[in-house]
């Protein structure tokens, strides 16, 4: 696994823009060498931030819409088309002004789907769409994701892989279902450390005060029982995307004076 890389920008809105340009000229770049990309999204205040700023980018056509598959690291448990869902927010975002394969667009199940009420059925059904879209090049039950996005909680939870709990142990399973999160609403689905550890990119997002200790625990050495975000590695690259104040109690040493 990757060693964390730090970029941090003046604010969040900065920080948007340029994660935003990033991710466009990784999906491009995927595209280019071999035809597709796939990206796993997540949801949040910094989630949706970075695809509201690539919803405005001039630069989002550079993008072949078509041939581009989204993921999602995690979902609250709610019926199709909740407010708070985070494919509802995503496709406010961004979703629904760019030409995507609805095919290509892999939304967790929701809790009035076929899967009723099942939050552990919706889970399995959801690893086992990513078991059928990895190829023998993935070498797993996932498949390769260019870039997996994660926000940071206050708690440094990422994706719904809280500290303590029973999801962030998992070691076999890619998705399972969670029942009692500390953070409303209480029941979701979840992508494990395995299935977020089999992407190419790594990015964790985190923006204002309130990530500023997650951030500086995380980066610090802690247990990834105890605080997820640090067990969040990419492949290639592992890379922490955060703002001046987020970043405020790190050592400035962990980042170059440029970044800032």
């Amino acid at each position: 696994m990757s060693t964390p890389q730090l970029v941090v920008h003046r604010d969040k809105e900065l920080m948007a823009q340029a994660a935003a340009a990033r991710l466009i000229t990784r999906i491009v770049d995927a595209q280019s060498s071999r035809g597709s990309a796939s990206v796993v999204l997540t949801g949040g205040r910094n989630g949706n931030g970075l695809l509201a700023a690539l919803a405005a980018a001039p630069a989002r056509d550079a993008i072949d819409w078509s041939r581009l598959d989204l993921w999602w690291g995690d979902e609250r448990f709610l019926p199709e088309g909740d407010p708070d869902r985070n494919v509802t927010q995503a496709r406010e975002a961004l979703l629904d002004a760019v030409p995507l394969d609805p095919k290509r667009v892999h939304a967790m199940p929701a809790s009035d789907g076929p899967y009723g009420s099942d939050v552990e059925a919706a889970a399995e059904a959801y690893a086992e769409e990513l078991a059928r879209a990895a190829g023998p090049e993935n070498h797993g039950p996932v498949p390769t994701f260019d870039v997996l996005m994660l926000g940071v909680g206050p708690d440094t939870h990422v994706a719904s892989l809280f500290p303590e709990l029973p999801a962030v142990r998992e070691t076999e399973r890619t998705v399972v279902g969670v029942r009692g999160a500390p953070k409303p609403p209480p029941t979701r689905v979840t992508l494990t450390l395995p299935a977020i550890r089999a992407a190419r990119e790594v990015w964790l997002l985190a923006a204002g005060e309130d990530k500023a200790q997650a951030a500086a625990i995380a980066l610090s050495g802690a247990g990834e029982i105890q605080a997820p975000a640090a067990g969040a590695r990419g492949r290639a690259r592992t890379l922490w995307l955060l703002d001046a104040a987020a970043a405020s109690q790190l050592p400035r040493s962990m980042y170059p004076p440029a970044s800032a």
